[in-house]
């Protein structure tokens, strides 16, 4: 049994994820790759304490929020790093999300510093002019991956609001006016909920919580190494990859390779090419389309997709059907750990592992978690669970566990209970001590009388060889009635009509029991997903007023 790791009382992030490397002796290290560029340990540390030192300069004090709204450019690596420093509280916000959106983080954080680029700043000039909180803007270029991310930038203009170069601030010599210590327990980071059912919840967190979880998970559970390149899918602001592609392989010593794209196969091809990486972030949906990219490579007489330089894959965010993994596999022989977290907890706390597969399940529990399955109904972690092969909700025990949703006590009171965290996420644990997931516990659906879990559908439906991914709803048909519907976007080159749409409802039927098969099939180029990858029912439900296509 693995000890639980412990931590100093004075205690820093960037001292643990940054700065220790260059105290180890590693500082020459390649700490980042973009494009053509490269930057060491020694000078992503240098830059963050440029970052922090402007900080303070500017009057942003310990424990105020830096709001960083970046594409994936290594000024994002040492805006995070600079911020934690400081003392300060980092949040992140996608810059390719809606004005709305970002203008709404802008006023919940009450931000007293906002890194971005600059289309994002011209579009929040007004809501940015108008703070009561904040005191410094930095402007980063919106680099592509083979341009300058630390070049000359031109800065919007925010009236009495002074606009500053990052460049120029974190490259300036200015002395500490004071020493910044921070405690373990210190709050460090607010990670967004997905905000599926409104706006997005912040979840706080301390900096002994992400430690926690790179000690029991990226070091001791998966085995990340010095050697390793990272590159990842899901965009750093997201905790997912915030985890995997920047604080799993800065604690190792390792080197995070970013691409500022849209994450698409060819972008993400031209990455591996460029950086032939050791580690992916991936999600089940761009699985499936590097599998179909490859098969239209190779249908055109080309070799298809050299992805020999991965030694596995990250896997989360939704389901990964057994079929679709048997795919990636039998092609590329590499391995994919699927696992689940949460932002409540920062990162996974479930999942398979070197040597540990288990298809279609999400594998073991994390050293150093606890898991309970409980009847849904259980209002505390000491209620009796389920029993084996039973559904119930996953219950999460660990000291990655936030200490609340910020400004939502309600929410915080249904969800935190001391040490534990009750996910909402439907699971059943096999003899073995596998889990396996069965969708959200507030997302199933009743019809006919009859309880549906969606997930469930949806997996029997990406078992179907014209499936590339999918989603069922319910649909409210008036007097208290619920039909499904299922959203489905075909495989390249399958060709949809009402000959299909009931061949996936044969399909359902005879997997399943037959009250389970969606009543309505609806052919999409494309499913709406949220900030996080995920596919958004929130976006897709509003659509289902409009009947079927």
């Amino acid at each position: 049994m693995n000890t639980a790791p412990t931590f100093d009382e004075e205690f820093n992030l960037a001292d643990y994820f940054l700065h220790d490397r260059v105290k180890e002796g590693r500082g020459d290290r390649v700490a980042m790759r973009f494009g053509d560029r490269a930057y060491t340990y020694r000078e992503t540390s240098e830059r963050s304490r440029g970052f922090a030192r402007s900080l303070r300069a500017h009057d942003v004090r310990q424990e105020q929020r830096v709001l960083i709204i970046l594409p994936d450019l290594p000024p994002f690596a040492w805006a995070i790093m600079g911020t934690l420093e400081a003392g300060c509280v980092l949040a992140m916000g996608n810059p390719d999300a809606p004005t709305k959106d970002l203008a709404y983080l802008v006023e919940y954080t009450r931000a007293s510093a906002i890194v971005a680029v600059p289309r994002v700043i011209e579009a929040l000039a007004g809501v940015l002019s108008a703070s009561k909180h904040l005191r410094a803007v930095y402007v980063v270029p919106d680099a592509k991956t083979d341009e300058d991310p630390c070049a000359a930038v031109t800065l919007p203009s925010l009236g009495e609001l002074a606009v500053r170069a990052l460049e120029d601030e974190v490259t300036a010599a200015r002395p500490w006016s004071e020493p910044v210590k921070t405690r373990r327990d210190d709050v460090a980071i607010w990670l967004f909920t997905s905000g599926s059912t409104g706006h997005s919840k912040a979840a706080i967190h301390t900096h002994r919580d992400f430690a926690f979880n790179t000690e029991v998970f990226a070091r001791r559970t998966i085995g990340m190494r010095e050697d390793d390149v990272t590159v990842s899918i899901p965009r750093l602001f997201f905790g997912y990859a915030t985890g995997t592609n920047l604080f799993f392989p800065f604690a190792v010593g390792a080197t995070a390779a970013l691409f500022s794209e849209r994450p698409t196969p060819e972008a993400l091809v031209r990455a591996i090419e460029w950086y032939r990486p050791t580690v992916l972030t991936n999600v089940p949906t761009m699985i499936g389309k590097l599998l179909d990219h490859d098969e239209a490579l190779r249908a055109k007489g080309g070799a298809g997709l050299d992805l020999s330089s991965l030694r596995f894959c990250f896997s989360a965010g939704e389901a990964l059907p057994p079929p679709l993994l048997s795919r990636w596999t039998e092609r590329f022989a590499i391995d994919v750990y699927d696992g689940i977290g949460s932002a409540e907890m920062f990162h996974i706390y479930v999942s398979n592992r070197p040597g540990d597969i288990k298809p279609g399940s999400l594998g073991r529990v994390v050293e150093g978690y606890e898991a309970r399955v409980l009847p849904a109904d259980a209002e505390g972690p000491g209620a009796p669970e389920v029993g084996e092969d039973e559904t119930g909700v996953l219950w999460i025990r660990g000291d990655s566990v936030a200490l609340g949703y910020f400004q939502d006590r309600d929410k915080s009171w249904k969800t935190f209970h001391g040490h534990w965290c009750r996910t909402g996420d439907l699971f059943r644990r096999d003899r073995d001590g596998y889990f396996w997931f069965g969708g959200r516990a507030d997302e199933l659906l009743k019809v006919s009388g009859q309880w549906v879990s969606p997930i469930e559908v949806e997996e029997c439906l990406l078992e179907h060889e014209a499936v590339l991914s999918c989603a069922l709803i319910g649909v409210d048909q008036g007097g208290g009635m619920l039909t499904t519907r299922a959203y489905v976007q075909l495989r390249t080159g399958v060709v949809a009509g009402d000959s299909l749409a009931v061949a996936l409802q044969e399909h359902v039927k005879s997997r399943l029991t037959k009250h389970k098969y969606p009543r309505e099939v609806v052919f999409v180029d494309d499913l709406p997903r949220n900030d996080r990858g995920k596919i958004d029912r929130k976006a897709i439900r509003a659509d289902a007023h409009k009947g079927p296509r």
